[in-house]
């Protein structure tokens, strides 16, 4: 225990540092294409800034639930922050989805009347933001695939690097072919990606919040497992959700049928989290033991 212990410490150690230097990276892009974009007119290094802007706020979101998912319970409050992190990816996602909708309003604007924008400053500004975002996902490509709080942060990121990829197109388009429309539709372009990558992670993030059923679980499936084992009559009243993204929880009545010792439910408990665990990696039981009990049998009872 005290190995893990100090290896889950040294990851989020690590997870936390790693959020710090994407911080501070942002916030030096921010301000370079803030002051680039004035003095070049170019709408889309503006919405790329707007954009990493976004990032810094949702870096610093992740950061703080990352450090508050990681205090420990009290007597208020019995879980914790654990779910400060799924709230920080719902946020994040808002924010993605607000700042394209901003985007897209000045994209149409600039479109109806394009400006002359100097190229140049565009195509060195662009670069030097796809060098750091792109660092800058790397260092979360890890975390991302097991927190959805990185995974916003990494999206983020990750979204930000392609904008960057396509303001440089833009500049190039400027400067050899003064085609400065292609500012205002690259900036719209952009905007679309925010909103699809957006809503997917707001979908996530509302149904965890919500306590709705993972979507990799089947309720049948895992009732008709339990079923099978010796003793039991029917598990009923079911309830499974997401406490964090390392915390699955299912809680049940479990209808016997016969009345059994505390100490044969206590091996019979034992069978039930060891094949929900490795069977379905629900890693929190809870089950109210029932005999002729007179109360609703179904799967999913409505209160």
């Amino acid at each position: 225990m005290g190995h893990s212990h100090s290896h889950t410490h040294l990851h989020a150690s690590t997870k936390d540092r790693n959020l710090m230097v994407s911080i501070f990276l942002n916030i030096v892009i921010t301000v370079a294409q803030v002051i680039g974009g004035l003095i070049s007119g170019s709408l889309s290094l503006l919405s790329d800034a707007l954009h990493n802007f976004s990032d810094v706020l949702s870096l610093i979101v992740s950061y703080a639930a990352s450090k508050l998912s990681r205090q420990k319970a009290s007597i208020n409050r019995t879980f914790g922050f654990k779910r400060a992190e799924i709230l920080a990816a719902f946020v994040n996602a808002i924010t993605l989805v607000v700042v394209a909708i901003l985007l897209i309003i000045e994209a149409i604007k600039r479109f109806k009347a394009p400006q002359e924008i100097e190229s140049n400053l565009v195509i060195w500004l662009s670069l030097i933001a796809i060098a750091a975002n792109g660092f800058s996902v790397l260092l979360l490509k890890g975390d991302s695939e097991k927190n959805i709080n990185i995974r916003s942060a990494y999206l983020h990121l990750l979204t930000d690097m392609l904008a960057s990829v396509a303001v440089l197109v833009g500049g190039l388009l400027m400067k050899y072919y003064q085609l400065f429309w292609v500012d205002s539709v690259l900036t719209f372009l952009i905007a679309l990606y925010l909103i699809w990558v957006g809503y997917d992670l707001l979908k996530t993030s509302t149904k965890m919040l919500m306590l709705f059923t993972p979507d990799h679980i089947n309720i049948k499936d895992v009732v008709r497992a339990v079923n099978k084992l010796p003793k039991v009559s029917k598990l009923h009243h079911v309830h499974i959700w997401n406490l964090s993204d390392h915390e699955l929880h299912l809680e049940a009545h479990l209808d016997l049928n016969e009345d059994i010792s505390t100490t044969e439910f206590n091996e019979l408990l034992h069978e039930i989290e060891e094949l929900l665990h490795h069977k379905f990696e629900i890693n929190h039981v809870t089950i109210q033991p029932e005999f002729n009990k007179k109360d609703p049998k179904e799967v999913i009872v409505q209160d």
